[in-house]
């Protein structure tokens, strides 16, 4: 997917802070229990956005940096930062070339943006960047579209006005990480997987969704507002609940580097 040209997240920083879930806590203790715990050690997240990943690793005792290549999402971050207080370190940068030092970090992390590296690059950066024996984590946490529920209504909505949308229909399962870090020579490759709904009212999954790659962060003002129009429509016509039940799947693999 390295040919993709990415999404600007930096147009839609607002939504993306405001909306956008973060990881469950649950995520923290299941890397533990596979050796990829971080309270006390050196973390570095990668694609970091807002920060939700970086946040939940700094709660549970790292000393984490996060890097994104979008300045106005590192600023929400910083303010979401102080709000929780806790200290997290921001470099605007990209994965493929963080200009952080040779191998002082002992986890890697990428939440929810392995898919707009190069990952040849980005895993050689990784590499570059543990120490021996430090994991890499790869994490996602996604909305589920099931047939005839709100997500897939929504994702019919984003193609409707944005076809070279292409993350429609996922599982948020991503076998292909495995072969980048298989590729690269990251050992003791694992996954693991977890389900769980959450909850959103009408607005705030009409902002999250404006959050998206396939909405604020790649249409122009018009179309976003045009789509915005059009999704609360959808919601009020077939989804009527005050509260809606959104399906969505924590996946992560981790590895060792040698």
């Amino acid at each position: 997917m390295a040919e993709q040209v990415r999404p600007d997240f930096g147009l839609t920083a607002d939504d993306y802070a405001r909306h956008r879930a973060g990881f469950p806590p649950e995520l923290v203790t299941r890397l533990a229990e596979r050796g990829a715990g971080v309270d006390g050690r050196d973390v570095v997240d990668l694609g970091t956005g807002t920060g939700t990943l970086a946040r939940l690793f700094a709660r549970a005792g790292g000393r984490v940096t996060g890097v994104d290549p979008a300045a106005p999402l590192l600023r929400e971050a910083e303010r979401l930062d102080r709000e929780a207080g806790v200290n997290v370190t921001h470099r605007v940068a990209t994965a493929e070339e963080t200009g952080l030092p040779d191998g002082e970090f002992d986890v890697v992390s990428a939440g929810q943006c392995w898919h707009w590296f190069d990952p040849g690059r980005a895993t050689a950066e990784v590499r570059r960047l543990l120490r021996p024996g430090g994991r890499v984590v790869i994490a996602h946490f996604d909305w589920l579209p099931l047939p005839g529920n709100v997500v897939a209504a929504t994702e019919e909505l984003i193609t409707e006005y944005n076809p070279d949308w292409a993350y429609g229909g996922g599982t948020g399962l991503y076998p292909r990480w495995l072969t980048d870090l298989a590729v690269a020579g990251f050992s003791g490759i694992e996954t693991f997987s977890f389900d769980l709904d959450i909850p959103y009212t009408p607005a705030a999954w009409t902002g999250r969704i404006r959050a998206s790659a396939g909405v604020g962060a790649s249409l122009s003002g018009p179309e976003v507002a045009r789509f915005t129009d059009a999704l609360e429509s959808v919601l009020r016509g077939r989804f009527p609940e005050d509260v809606l039940e959104i399906p969505h799947r924590t996946w992560a693999v981790t590895a060792v580097r040698p």
